[in-house]
């Protein structure tokens, strides 16, 4: 008889420690997820973010807060990801969801010219946005170009004026 009190004691024991870690898991946050970087409302000029978080295996992006069409991408810890400029939210998912934070990828626009001989020029568009290229020759048009962030083509002309791409 007091064998079957000892067990039933001890059943009470495991049973309420375990209780009390599961708890402790789920408030205390052992399960919920740890967001590092980028920090809430950062900017950048640089289109390849770096994503660093803990205990999630999935990051939200969209381009409004109530993530009504997120990008969702299944991540571990770390990851880069390439974002056009603009503004985003996102957060991370793992057994339950981290803060929302907001990140801004600022439009950075470059030209580049390099000589390729008398009035021939590789344009280049060294910025990270879409650009519209217009080519003068004196002050008559000529041409019309229009370059991916990184992208270069070749083009003769006494005149280039670029600007934003409009989407």
């Amino acid at each position: 008889m007091n064998t079957k009190k000892i067990y039933i004691i001890d059943a009470t024991i495991i049973a309420g420690t375990l209780l009390t870690l599961i708890v402790s898991m789920l408030y205390i946050g052992y399960v919920n997820p740890l967001v590092i970087a980028p920090s809430d409302n950062f900017e950048t000029m640089n289109t390849s973010v770096l994503f660093s978080f803990e205990n999630a295996g999935e990051i939200l992006i969209d381009d409004n807060p109530e993530f009504s069409s997120p990008e969702k991408i299944n991540a571990k810890d770390n990851l880069i990801v390439r974002l056009v400029p603009g503004t985003y939210y996102w957060k991370v998912r793992g057994e339950m969801k981290s803060e929302t934070r907001k990140l801004t990828v600022l439009s950075e626009i470059g030209l580049k010219l390099k000589s390729t001989g008398e009035n021939s020029y590789e344009v280049v568009n060294s910025g990270n946005t879409a650009l519209n290229v217009e080519v003068y020759e004196n002050e008559t048009l000529i041409d019309k170009i229009a370059l991916k962030a990184d992208e270069s083509k070749n083009s003769s002309g006494t005149k280039f004026i670029g600007g934003e791409k409009d989407e």
